[in-house]
Parts: C-alpha cells; sequence; structure tokens
C-alpha cells in the first residue's frame, strides 16, 4: 500500500507530546474533528495515548527517564476544563482507555454533565464493528499481513493492517489504517502482487485475528529494541480498541512442531539425497545440526522452508553470535545451506524462481558470513599453542597482538573448559573413580530406555576405553536425564543416543584429535554402536542442546573436570603452567 493512503494524522515525537502548549493541542483536536470521518480524531488520540504508555518506557535504552503522567492523569486535566475539544477528547479516551474501567466511568459521569459531544459519530464509537478479517501471507512464512475491515461508529469503513512478523519471533513489526473499505484494500493489493508466485490468502475467525494479534502484541510490546515506523506503535492503542471488539477464545499463530525423529529423518534424507550424498562426514552432519537448530527453533519453526531474509539473519548474524567454534569449521555452512535449500524446496515443490532468489542470498551473504564468523571465533587452544611454540605466525591469528595476549587467551579457554579460573588453579590429576550411575531424581517413565543406554555405554567403556572413561559417561548420561528427560522419550536407536554420550565425552576429553593417547577415532566409535559415520556427532549435538550447551566436531566445553580424565587435567595443568610462565605469573 502506497504511503499516500496513509491517513495523515497530526503526528509528533513522545517529546513534544509532553511538553506542547495546551493551545496547540486543541488546534490539533479542532482539525482533526473538521475532518469528514472519526479517523483522524482517533488517530489523534492514539498517539497521545502510546506517547503515555508504560509499555514505550524502555529500561534498557540509554536515555533519561521522564517522568510522564498516566493516560488517567492526563483525562484528569480535560475533565477539569469544559470546552467542546476537551470533551470530544474525553469521548475517544473512554474508548481507547483498554481495562482501565475506573477511568471510562469517570470519563462517562462528566460526559454525562456536558454538552453532547460533536460531531454525532464521538457519540457512537461504540457501535464500531470488524466485519470481515484476512490474512495476506506467503509460503516462505517471514511474516503476515492481517487486514481487517471495519466500520467506525456504525458507519466509516476503513481497513486496519497489521504486519506480524515470524522472523522476528512473532511480532508487530508495523501497523497503520487505511481510510477505504477492505473489499478496496484488497483488490489493490491483488493488483500489486500479481504474478508473483507464493502468495497466500484466508479468511480469519474473529477469535483468530484477535489471538494472532493479542500475541503478537504483546511479544513486540517486551522487544527491545522495540519496533518502530512512522505509524507504530503509535496506532497501537486504536489497533488493540478495534481488536477488543473480536470474540476471545480463538487460536493464534501456530509454529510447526518437528520432533527429534524427524529432524533426523529429514537430515538422513538429504544426506541420501542427491544433494547432500557428497557432504556426508561428521562435520557437516553435525552443522547441519544447528542449521536445523535455527530453522526449528527460531523464526517461522519450518526448516522446509527458506527465504532470502530468513538465511541473512542465520548467516549474518545467528550462526556467527549462537555457534561457538573454529572458523574451518563454519565456514562450511554456505556450501551445506545451499545444498539443502536445494533438498527442502524441491522436497515441497517450492517454486524455481523463489528457490533462486534464495540460493542468490546465500552467495549475497557469503562475504559477510565469512567476516563475522572471524571477528566472532576466538582461537582455540590448538592455534593458541601453535602460535605460542612459534610454529605460527601470530599475523596469521585474528585479532592477536603478543605473546601475553595469545597467553590470556589460551589460559581463558582451558578455564572455561574447567568451570572458571578457581578451579584452573586448583585442577587436580587423580584419576576419575570407579563410580555407580546415580539415579536420584531421574523420572521413571524414562528409566527402562536409560538402563538400555547405560549397558551399551558401559559395554564400549569396557571394550574400547576404560573406567574413567566410564565414569564420565555416566555422570554425562545422568545430567543429560536429569536436564531433558524427554532426550529418552522420543522414538530411536539406543545404540544412537550411547554413541552421542560417548561422542560427548571424548569430545571434552580430545579423545578423536590425538591429545589422547588412545588414538580411537570417531568412525570406530560408531562401528563399534553399528551406526553411521556422522551418528555420534548429530546425537550428541541434541544432548549437548538439551543441556544449554554448544558444541560441534570441533569440539565440546563441558565446563567441569567432573567429565575430563586424567590424562586431559594433565594436559591442561601442564599449558596452563606453561602460558603462566611465559605471563611471569
Amino acid at each position: 500500500m502506497s504511503k499516500r493512503k496513509r491517513p495523515h494524522t497530526a503526528r509528533r515525537s513522545g517529546h513534544s507530546k509532553r511538553h506542547k502548549a495546551e493551545p496547540d493541542l486543541l488546534d490539533d483536536v479542532r482539525a482533526a474533528l473538521a475532518e469528514p470521518d472519526p479517523l483522524h480524531m482517533l488517530s489523534l488520540v492514539s498517539a497521545l495515548a502510546s506517547a503515555l504508555d508504560p509499555r514505550g518506557q524502555q529500561p534498557l535504552a540509554d536515555l533519561p527517564i521522564f517522568e510522564i503522567p498516566t493516560l488517567g492523569e492526563l483525562a484528569g486535566t480535560f475533565i477539569e476544563v469544559d470546552v467542546p475539544e476537551t470533551t470530544a477528547l474525553l469521548a475517544v479516551i473512554a474508548e481507547l482507555a483498554g481495562d482501565d474501567e475506573v477511568l471510562r466511568a469517570r470519563i462517562r459521569r462528566t460526559l454525562d454533565d456536558r454538552a453532547a459531544a460533536e460531531p454525532v459519530w464521538l457519540t457512537r464509537l461504540s457501535e464500531t464493528t470488524v466485519y470481515r478479517i484476512l490474512r495476506m501471507g506467503h509460503v516462505f512464512g517471514d511474516g503476515d499481513n492481517v487486514m481487517l475491515g471495519v466500520r467506525l461508529a456504525g458507519e466509516y469503513e476503513v481497513t486496519f493492517l497489521v504486519y506480524v512478523d515470524h522472523n522476528m519471533g512473532t511480532v508487530v513489526k508495523d501497523a497503520f489504517v487505511v481510510p477505504e473499505p477492505i473489499d478496496v484494500v484488497v483488490a489493490e493489493y491483488e493488483k500489486s502482487t500479481a504474478g508473483e508466485p507464493g502468495m497466500m490468502w484466508e479468511e480469519l475467525s474473529g477469535a483468530d485475528a484477535r489471538a494472532w494479534i493479542d500475541e503478537a502484541i504483546s511479544l513486540g510490546a517486551i522487544t527491545f529494541p522495540p519496533f518502530e515506523t512512522e505509524s507504530w506503535p503509535e496506532c497501537r492503542p486504536l489497533v488493540e480498541w478495534v481488536v477488543r471488539r473480536l470474540p476471545d477464545g480463538g487460536t493464534g499463530y501456530q509454529r510447526p512442531q518437528w520432533e527429534q525423529k524427524q529432524r533426523d529423518d529429514l537430515a538422513n534424507r538429504f544426506f541420501a539425497s542427491v544433494w547432500g550424498r557428497r557432504l556426508d562426514d561428521a562435520d557437516h552432519r553435525s552443522l547441519l545440526e544447528s542449521l536445523m537448530w535455527y530453522a526449528v527453533d527460531y523464526g517461522p519453526g519450518d526448516p522446509l522452508r527458506w527465504s532470502s531474509v530468513k538465511v541473512e539473519i542465520l548467516l549474518t548474524d545467528w550462526l556467527p553470535r549462537k555457534v561457538v567454534a573454529p572458523v574451518r569449521f563454519l565456514s562450511l555452512a554456505p556450501d551445506l545451506l545451499r545444498a539443502f535449500v536445494c533438498f527442502v524446496h524441491d522436497e515441497v515443490d517450492m517454486p524455481q524462481v523463489l528457490t533462486d532468489e534464495t540460493l542468490s542470498a546465500i552467495n549475497d551473504c557469503r562475504r559477510r558470513f565469512i567476516q563475522g564468523i572471524q571477528a566472532a571465533t576466538s582461537p582455540g587452544p590448538p592455534e593458541l599453542l601453535a602460535a605460542l611454540s612459534g610454529n605460527a605466525d601470530i599475523a596469521g591469528v585474528p585479532g592477536l597482538i603478543d605473546h601475553d595476549m595469545l597467553s590470556e587467551m589460551a589460559l581463558n579457554n582451558l578455564a572455561q573448559a574447567v568451570g572458571g579460573r578457581r578451579q584452573l588453579d586448583r585442577l587436580g590429576v587423580k584419576p576419575l573413580p570407579d563410580e555407580v550411575f546415580r539415579w536420584g531424581g531421574i523420572p521413571e517413565d524414562i528409566a527402562p530406555r536409560v538402563t538400555e543406554v547405560l549397558a551399551l555405554v558401559d559395554s564400549c567403556c569396557n571394550e574400547l576405553l576404560d573406567v574413567e572413561y566410564r565414569t564420565a559417561c555416566r555422570r554425562l548420561l545422568a545430567r543429560v536425564a536429569l536436564a531433558d528427560p524427554a532426550v529418552f522419550s522420543r522414538r530411536g536407536r539406543a545404540e544412537t543416543a550411547a554413541a552421542g554420550l560417548v561422542w560427548i565425552v571424548g569430545q571434552a576429553n580430545g579423545l578423536f584429535d590425538g591429545t589422547d593417547s588412545s588414538g580411537l577415532r570417531v568412525k570406530d566409535l560408531a562401528a563399534h554402536f553399528g551406526v553411521g559415520n556422522g551418528s555420534p556427532a548429530q546425537r550428541g549435538v541434541t544432548m549437548l542442546r538439551a543441556m544449554g550447551l554448544t558444541g560441534s566436531a570441533y569440539g565440546v566445553n563441558l565446563g567441569s573436570p567432573d567429565y575430563l580424565v586424567a590424562e586431559c587435567r594433565e594436559w591442561i595443568v601442564q599449558h596452563r603452567d606453561t602460558f603462566r610462565d611465559r605471563m611471569g605469573m
């Protein structure tokens, strides 16, 4: 909708609304009342109410906090002055006052003692109705325009448009009112989007529309920084007034639900396809887990549909910020994402022109993505050790200046592995004891499954590793079962879960990268359990997320020495002392 279609309300910044002289406000009221419909006056009062709304006070903003009056206090000043303009203001405030029945009753008592408000529509605002509601969406699911056909004061037809953005968390990102009937607005939108693939139209019930908008307004109100446009949140009180006229009890936006088995099946289909077959290794499977994490738990929640907006958020913000892993691992993401997009879009018969737009966006974001992960990813212990020992060029390690800084960063890495500097200071090297599995707090309904996984883990450690690894794996199994029992309620092979647990402990101890003396490889672990080479990492990353941790094929940080065998702790102590000596500590 072109901007000329928006109502031209008297708009000022929040600061000016608080400090404008009263005669200027009354002039604005007279001008709004002179318009042929109620929309200008309603928009003016909505802007005033929005400026006084406590939801607009952002405690995290780096701005001075001003004491501003409440809407009730402002109405009190109008009650004290009996002129036609304040009567009109009070008539509208009574409608837009939300759940403040005390204020509404106070205003109505005042209006009963005054001359009738003019124009006459001021006395008929309670006759406002919503007669038609449409949702205009897109197959990608980035967001929806909810359109409400409204008759103001039982006579004046306008259309409310509320844009709900799902990529940003299902929040109202913009809203405005068009002084035309909804049929006219819809026809104009259909004309402007003719020929665009993927557009979708759906009639919404009043109850469902109320649930959609109420939930999106509530989430947007607690989002920082807030979304602001030339009309939002100034029209929020007006939108809420209209939405309150709808029945409640409806169903809001429903995110797609993807159980772990569905995610696993999708990943397996991808790696068996012509697009994913060449990428089927531990690194790409682990990285796909992160892409699926984003696709399912963030944004619209659908891993089968990828828009240009969705991939831009993933590559330029979410992935560099949320997944801590070496650059060489994360740099696999653009090509993996391209292949995955081709696969899933083929599964849902996405129009090729839309897939091409998404692939083009991946290419456009590639450079910013690489720059982002280089800036966000600190070198791990191997890079730091190489630089400190003279086997690497310090200038080649991004962001590093001298050996003291390298040593400090290395110490931070070591401290994170054991839970902090204090734990690093007093870290011992005594072997982990032969410890029984601790069942305390584990729900009874998953006990059979946990017992099955425990037996498999014990068998692996007895055959391939040792008592220390068995104790560490038992501790981790108990931690996962307590953190997220649902992990053991899902369908799937117990062997895969056991392999994931041993993989996590192995990664934390450097078992597969040469730090450990056993020489065990991930494919040896997979062969023991009879699972695919990528399965241990794939399931392991899922379990890490159940504990609120992240990990990849390049490293796992459990943040505690409880899961580290003596050999690993000896390695940490040795390098702790080396780094401290270099710093003169």
